[in-house]
């Protein structure tokens, strides 16, 4: 069974190591992974340390555990990285975590910042964001114009009243 983080062959393998400390995530991707994963598994001591001192400093211990615990974790989908590489000294991902929390299934868009401090990657900030913009595909309908329906009147004595 695949990692609940979405890649490698087991959550015992691949981010229960980092989660435990047996080894450092080498890219700020495999943090953000280990992150979520110790979410999906309620390891909140994980979450707490793997924040920077001054993004920790904002973190309800006590509201993370809870939130952890009350939501049953989904998946998660990396949509992007910028930087946080073994080489670089910062980076952000931009994922999806999907989470369901009484019923309701919760999409979750962030862009998170990360920061290398000596070998060990940490969270800096986060910033949710919208999903893609909705696109019109047909073009907008005018109030003096015909109504699309096909009635004769004017949109806005028809549809739009």
């Amino acid at each position: 069974m695949p990692c609940v983080c979405g890649i490698g062959d087991s959550t015992e393998t691949h981010c229960l190591p980092i989660i435990k400390g047996k080894k450092l995530a080498k890219t700020a991707e495999e943090l953000m992974r280990a992150r979520y994963a110790a979410y999906a598994l309620e390891e909140v001591d994980f979450i707490m340390e793997s924040h920077t001192e001054e993004a920790g400093a904002d973190v309800d211990r006590e509201s993370t555990a809870q939130w952890s615990k009350q939501s049953e974790w989904l998946s998660l989908e990396v949509l992007a990285t910028e930087g946080g590489g073994e080489g670089d000294s910062e980076g952000t991902v931009e994922f999806l975590a999907k989470y369901k929390v009484k019923n309701v299934v919760v999409e979750h868009r962030e862009r998170a910042t990360f920061e290398k401090h000596g070998d060990k990657w940490l969270f800096a900030d986060g910033e949710q964001i919208a999903g893609p913009p909705v696109k019109r595909e047909e073009p907008k309908v005018g109030r003096n114009d015909p109504c699309p329906c096909g009635s004769g009147k004017k949109y806005k004595k028809c549809h739009a009243a």
